[in-house]
């Protein structure tokens, strides 16, 4: 498994030794990883770096890992989470199943079953990461470079491609009208040949999806935006 740098992943055992070893397999893969010591520190480290993959041990002092992610899944259903436990009993492996959940590992939890899983965690977090949902039924993969309508295909000129991808992945921000000269036009643009795209992209997708800010460039306004 390849490294991913852009990952953020918390991890969460009340055992010293366990946490550390994980800790320093962990960090071949990812650049950013936190820790905690039972459920309460783990919210605490949850709620402030919002990491992309969690996992957690179940029994744990002050707070378990199952009412930890209970108490996390109620305000968000989408980071990825791996439970682990000693235990194989089966109220326990009922409730795991509720909370959305990417695996219930048996520990010790051998190597490569951990890193299968976090494979499959990867995969799911970037595709998501790759799709932005630009209102109306519309969504842009910048991954693949397509746009859908309700998982319908949308024609797009290459030109067209190339300029929606420069705004979304840059979508915190306004894209300057330089940035976009030397992206979609290689440096030559005319302020002619910018409207007339902006203009076809709108009609392919809402009119409200590209902003203009005046004397600096363009902005992609995104449905949760």
């Amino acid at each position: 498994m390849k490294k991913f740098s852009s990952l953020k992943i918390l991890y969460i055992d009340d055992d010293d030794s366990v946490r550390k070893s994980a800790i320093e397999l962990l960090e071949f893969y990812f650049d950013t990883i936190y820790q905690a010591h039972d459920g309460l520190s783990g919210i605490e480290m949850y709620k402030e770096h919002k990491p992309d993959i969690i996992i957690t041990d179940i029994h744990m002092p002050n707070l378990n890992g199952l009412d930890m992610v209970r108490q996390i899944r109620t305000e968000d259903t989408e980071t990825k989470i791996i439970v682990m436990t000693a235990f194989l009993k089966t109220p326990y492996l009922l409730e795991a199943m509720d909370l959305g959940l990417i695996k219930y590992l048996v520990k010790p939890v051998m190597e490569n079953e951990l890193l299968i899983t976090l494979k499959s965690c990867v995969t799911d977090v970037n595709e998501k990461k790759n799709v932005f949902n630009l209102g109306s039924g519309y969504k842009f993969d910048t991954l693949n470079n397509n746009l859908f309508l309700n998982n319908e295909q949308v024609f797009l000129s290459k030109k067209e491609h190339v300029f929606l991808k420069k705004l979304l992945i840059n979508h915190d921000r306004v894209v300057t009208y330089n940035e976009l000269a030397s992206s979609v036009w290689d440096g030559i643009m005319s302020e002619d040949a910018i409207r007339s795209i902006v203009k076809d992209i709108r009609k392919k997708v809402t009119k409200q999806v590209i902003k203009n800010v005046s004397g600096i460039g363009y902005k992609i306004v995104l449905e949760d935006d």
